[in-house]
């Protein structure tokens, strides 16, 4: 994609910074209108026709923000730019824009990813020690989420080599607020990256997008100490969403830190126990393409629907959703209505505010 002039730059991080948009609506109104600028002009109109409001920030809203990122060394970088990660640029629906602090030539180095418990045993945290300094040996840089636990060590024994912290809030927000040392000493030396805008707390909501962007940048997904449930299980999830590979260290089966890696090997991930099980199967890799995710959604449809059309189909849809998620194709085979009018339904409906996406491609009523 060639370079964007400075006004669409300005309606493309308008677009991203909209409430309601997120990335996989982002994707799906610049396929269908060819711009943030005439998305932007067409999305109010849509989004009335689902029963909202859209409330797109204004220029200088979007000028405050950059001003503030760059006082505080950082910058934005939009999933069209040159520099923006490789493994996210693949996606399906990557992230739109990057809060980036810190240095980012480190996004473009071929990455693995740590994840685990918070509440990590001191030999959990032991071995994360030395599968990051391993790894980081073989130049690899580790990425995680700045978590407490299998995090925290994962990023310590990275930061000479390099390392990468993917925050829920705004790249300004410290949280955990013990991890405050940990942060400055990342921003110094590593690279701290958000989808978020500045000075957003993290809220429940934001951390399995987090978790998309930490499998995304990295070949693979290493699992150490991670309960039923938890936010490092659907890292991996997400990471198989998109053909990474996905590690995970055993445990014993009296440790309820270990019932989700336990059921990782019993899926199919690779059994770890050094960092050589993990450069055996990425060593292939290294300095290849990412391949792309399968698409698990047609594109949405370049011919409008008729306000009297749009409503039929929008009581049928909503009629089938619920709190509950369920998948897109699920959505499609119940309402017997053709998939690409159901997306273009539904991204008139995320817009509004109406619905909300989880990962696994499953919506449900918001």
């Amino acid at each position: 994609m060639p370079a964007l002039s400075e006004t669409e730059r300005v309606a493309w991080l308008k677009l991203a910074r909209t409430p309601t948009i997120g990335p996989v609506a982002f994707a799906g109104l610049l396929a269908r209108f060819g711009s943030a600028a005439a998305a932007i002009e067409a999305a109010p109109r849509l989004t009335r026709r689902a029963g909202g409001a859209l409330s797109i920030p204004a220029a200088a809203d979007i000028h405050r923000e950059l001003d503030a990122l760059e006082k505080l060394g950082g910058r934005m970088l939009l999933s069209c730019d040159a520099e923006y990660p490789h493994g996210l640029a693949v996606l399906e629906a990557p992230p739109p824009i990057l809060a980036v602090i810190g240095h980012p030539h480190i996004l473009r180095r071929e990455t693995v990813a740590i994840v685990g418990a918070r509440n990590a045993s001191a030999l959990g945290r032991k071995l994360t020690q030395i599968l990051a300094a391993d790894l980081g040996k073989a130049g690899l840089v580790v990425a995680s989420g700045l978590a407490r636990g299998i995090d925290a060590a994962a990023h310590e024994a990275s930061l000479q080599s390099g390392t990468c912290a993917v925050v829920a809030g705004g790249v300004d927000i410290v949280y955990p607020p013990e991890n405050a040392v940990l942060y400055d000493k990342i921003k110094a030396q590593g690279v701290i990256v958000s989808e978020m805008p500045l000075g957003q707390p993290p809220k429940a909501q934001h951390f399995p997008r987090r978790n998309r962007i930490i499998s995304g940048l990295s070949r693979g997904v290493i699992v150490i100490e991670a309960a039923e449930g938890s936010g490092s299980l659907i890292t991996a999830n997400f990471a198989l969403e998109q053909n990474r590979e996905v590690f995970a260290v055993p445990g014993s089966p009296l440790d309820p830190r270990a019932k989700g890696t336990n059921r990782l090997l019993r899926q199919g991930a690779i059994l770890t126990e050094s960092a050589d099980d993990i450069l055996a199967v990425l060593a292939p890799m290294i300095g290849g393409d990412f391949g792309e995710p399968p698409r698990t959604t047609d594109p949405p449809p370049a011919d409008e629907i008729s306000d009297a059309d749009a409503a039929k189909l929008t009581a049928t849809i909503e009629e089938a959703l619920g709190p509950a998620p369920v998948a897109v194709d699920e959505l499609i085979r119940l309402t017997d209505v053709p998939p690409g009018v159901v997306l273009s339904i539904l991204l008139e409906l995320e817009c509004a505010g109406k619905i909300t996406r989880h990962y696994g491609n499953k919506i449900s009523w918001s």
